[in-house]
């Protein structure tokens, strides 16, 4: 019997492995954290913007980020993957520092749109680093092993964040920072271009552009869709009604059929090649780009881990009974896990107790509270009225109190909760990889979804009960198992989809669906956290929401796949889906 024999991998892939741990530690280490720094108080470190105007950064940048990998990879092919790392790392560095420097929206806007420029540069040269390093009798193990190495530190980042910043948030940045800047030395003294065949890779923009034609759609295409867009993401900063975007949307695609109905009659004339907007709107793979756009669901269920789940934790979930676990069986963990600044804490009592009265009734109390939060106590109304109260009649002393809310009602960071998924990933993804390899891709992945949404509903039941801090461990372990089912699954369908012959091209735009569900997880995010959850009081409502995507999503991936089965029955033998 003959047996393959494994080429060892070539150096670039453990130094592109090492820089992409330090890349993560400094990505997780900000972006799990960063609903609580942009949300919290100015007083606690924070920049104190609205729920809506997170919902816009975090949607916003990861989409920008996740789109211009597209050209940042064909500028890497054509100048070199060595200097484009250097080139991440020189942009990344200093803005990640200076995130915590900025405090205007707009500012803090163009620093972040800096650190996602940068990662962009990263990303495709430290995965196409992978895949020339690799060939095919090793290239499945050693892309195990860069996604093993992706949540290595995406599990290490957040907890070293979430300890500094108990001390002082400029220290998360200063990490964030740190992380980036220890990446130099591998780049520059380590790092040698692995071997490869530049003639297949030498790509100029213009083949970009017209490889997104082929794949996605035409120009015409992106003049309807791409102003779309941009008007949501107006509207949503700027605070305009709905209705009035989806108006103009529809104003917009009436026009755009006016255009193309006059072009057609004109175009009966002219047999030569006409410039793009003169062009009838053309849609590339229709399979695929539908696919895209379903899958986007179940992303932008997958982001509320990062974008909603941090702050609802801190507002909602009372997690003392975590607290009280771990000073039983782990105390010397409590202070690391469920620290309190009774400094800081001891600072705002004062305030917050000027802006308490008698007879205050429970939506105004409520608002106390969710200031109160941001210094990880949660303290139940009636304790917080006799507080304030005390210390405005001095009957009380603000450290004093501070010491004895800590003591009673510390709460557990919220981003080390979430952090249990990325422990979850690095212990069991290869595992449950191996052994759901067996089935086919589809409906794998609608159970990972449904398994997913499951988690996501348990997070939500998690608020304002007893064992809140315990539902929500339950909630987020089982939203991580659905990903690890479905998320490798959502990759492998690609090949199902795409010609043969393009598979590797067509997985490149894969990520437009992680750019479009970024977007609308942040947006969505915003103004259901604002509307549903605080305004409504109703937080659970807002996670049965966010349910009901994923479940939808899954069951439109079943659609999609039975018509998916029936168009290729009917197209011709020699036909290319």
């Amino acid at each position: 019997m003959n047996e393959i024999k494994r080429n060892p991998f070539h150096r670039a892939f453990y130094v592109a492995n090492t820089m992409e741990i330090f890349e993560r530690l400094a990505w997780y280490g900000f972006f799990t954290l960063s609903s609580l720094y942009i949300t919290s108080p100015t007083a606690q470190g924070g920049l104190g913007f609205t729920d809506k105007e997170r919902g816009f950064l975090q949607g916003m940048i990861p989409f920008l980020l996740y789109l211009l990998p597209v050209i940042t990879g064909a500028l890497a092919d054509r100048f070199g993957y060595r200097r484009m790392f250097l080139i991440a790392f020189a942009i990344m560095c200093p803005s990640y520092y200076l995130l915590g420097q900025v405090h205007q929206f707009w500012t803090f806007f163009i620093v972040f749109f800096a650190v996602a420029v940068g990662a962009a540069c990263f990303k495709p040269v430290v995965v196409g680093t992978i895949g020339r390093s690799t060939d095919d009798t090793n290239r499945g193990l050693g892309f195990g092993v860069f996604y093993t190495m992706v949540n290595v530190g995406g599990f290490i980042g957040p907890f070293v964040a979430g300890y500094v910043r108990a001390i002082s948030w400029d220290l998360v940045f200063v990490m964030s920072a740190f992380w980036i800047a220890l990446n130099f030395i591998p780049a520059l003294f380590f790092y040698k271009e692995p071997t490869h065949d530049a003639s297949k890779d030498q790509r100029s923009l213009k083949l970009v552009l017209l490889e997104a034609q082929e794949v996605l759609g035409n120009g015409r295409l992106a003049l309807i869709v791409i102003p779309a867009i941009i008007a949501l993401m107006v509207t949503t900063r700027m605070g305009i009604a709905f209705s009035y975007y989806l108006l103009g949307v529809a104003a917009w695609l009436v026009l755009n059929w006016g255009w193309s109905v006059l072009i057609k009659k004109s175009s009966a004339s002219h047999t030569q090649t006409v410039s793009w907007y003169l062009q009838a709107v053309k849609v590339g793979n229709v399979p695929f780009v539908l696919y895209l756009l379903i899958l986007t669901g179940f992303w932008v269920v997958y982001f509320q881990l990062f974008t909603t789940l941090p702050v609802f934790i801190r507002d909602f979930v009372d997690t003392k009974d975590v607290v009280h676990a771990m000073q039983t069986y782990t105390p010397s963990f409590v202070e690391f896990l469920a620290g309190v600044n009774l400094e800081q804490l001891s600072g705002a009592l004062p305030a917050l107790a000027q802006k308490y009265h008698a007879g205050m009734d429970a939506t105004a109390l409520k608002k106390l509270s969710f200031e109160l939060v941001n210094y990880k106590v949660m303290v139940p109304d009636d304790a917080l009225a006799t507080g304030l109260l005390a210390l405005q009649q001095g009957a009380a002393m603000p450290q004093t109190l501070a010491e004895q809310w800590a003591a009673q009602y510390r709460q557990v960071n919220p981003e080390y909760i979430v952090n249990i998924g990325f422990g979850l990933i690095v212990v069991c993804q290869i595992v449950i990889s191996a052994y759901i390899q067996r089935w086919r891709a589809l409906p794998i992945l609608v159970f990972g979804t449904l398994v997913l949404s499951s988690g996501i509903a348990l997070c939500g039941w998690g608020a304002g009960i007893a064992l809140g801090g315990s539902t929500v461990i339950i909630g987020v372990v089982v939203f991580s198992l659905g990903e690890m089912i479905a998320s490798p699954k959502s990759q492998e369908y690609v090949a199902a989809i795409a010609p043969k012959s393009k598979t590797a091209m067509y997985m490149g735009y894969y990520f437009v669906s992680m750019a479009l569900g970024n977007l609308f997880a942040g947006l969505l995010s915003g103004w259901a956290y604002t509307a549903i959850a605080k305004e409504m009081n109703r937080p659970v409502w807002m996670w049965y929401l966010f349910t009901l995507i994923g479940i939808t999503t899954a069951i439109a991936l079943l659609v999609f796949d039975r018509w998916l089965q029936r168009h290729r029955k009917q197209e011709p033998a020699s036909g290319n889906t």
